[in-house]
């Protein structure tokens, strides 16, 4: 009977894994390798850590590192900070039907694609755009105001891209929060500060650790919203990585540049797991 089902498992599980194996496992090995090529004089392949001294020589590399992980922690941050009301307003406060709604009005913007989502920012924040003709006729401003093209622009944008996948893991944590427990601390006359740093948070830290590793991961590997909402001042590690397979095509140097951003992100998610006193397993459950 046992060895019936684990042969019906991994009859079920063979299509997923050989997916895993044929589509992701062997192209990134195929990277690695590459990211340790190099081109000696007469063209023949050598191996080398060129790939790798060069983002660590080059300023404008390394600096543009540190400047995407640091722009990926705060949109993090700022998600959070956003949708933890959002999700205690759903989950706990809101009627049965209309928790349904607004569960719709969330999921809404993604039905497009991210491209058609940055543009319709675009279009509103132009200085021919929607807000500055309301701002004009309201008489706030005299003269249009360029809003695109900076950082504080480009965060916005990576935060309404991903609020929802910091969301629904609040959500689904929050259910489970007894009432009872929120109830007794009114009734013992604590704060809302506290309620939401004793009770709240804490119930809910693997949803917020999960969430976070999501939108943190998404952040990180933007392409679209930092380009077309950030502008040429916005740089942005994927873009290197971009110039380097598509506009020098230089395969070996952007391999090296994906391998460092993927160190990057594990060694900042397993940090994060550390500090929270989490296990990986438990925050995917």
């Amino acid at each position: 009977m046992k060895s019936g089902y684990r042969l019906t498992l991994w009859l079920f599980l063979a299509p997923v894994l050989l997916w895993l194996f044929l589509l992701i496992v062997i192209p990134h090995l195929d990277l690695l390798l590459m990211s340790f090529r190099g081109e000696s004089g007469v063209g023949n392949p050598v191996w080398t850590l060129q790939n790798y001294k060069n983002f660590f020589t080059e300023p404008i590399y390394w600096r543009t590192f540190v400047r995407t992980a640091l722009y990926a922690v705060i949109t993090t941050l700022c998600t959070f900070v956003l949708a933890l009301p959002v999700s205690f307003y759903i989950a706990k406060l809101a009627r049965p039907r209309t928790r349904g709604f607004l569960t719709v009005l969330l999921l809404l913007p993604f039905w497009v694609s991210e491209l058609v989502r940055v543009y319709g920012w675009m279009i509103l924040l132009r200085e021919s755009g929607v807000f500055n003709y309301v701002l004009l006729k309201m008489g706030i401003i005299h003269q249009p105001v360029e809003m695109l093209y900076n950082d504080v622009t480009m965060i916005m944008g990576l935060v309404y891209t991903s609020m929802l996948f910091m969301v629904v893991p609040l959500i689904s944590v929050m259910e489970s929060l007894d009432d009872s427990l929120i109830e007794a601390a009114y009734d013992l006359e604590a704060s809302k500060f506290a309620i939401l740093r004793t009770i709240i948070i804490p119930h809910c830290k693997p949803g917020i650790t999960s969430g976070a590793i999501v939108v943190f991961m998404l952040a990180l590997g933007n392409y679209l919203t930092p380009n077309l909402m950030g502008g040429k001042n916005s740089l942005w590690f994927t873009e290197q990585i971009y110039n380097q397979f598509i506009a020098s095509f230089n395969w070996n140097q952007g391999a090296a540049f994906g391998f460092l951003l993927l160190v990057l992100s594990s060694l900042i998610i397993w940090t994060g797991l550390k500090v929270t006193r989490q296990r990986l397993g438990e925050v995917a459950s």
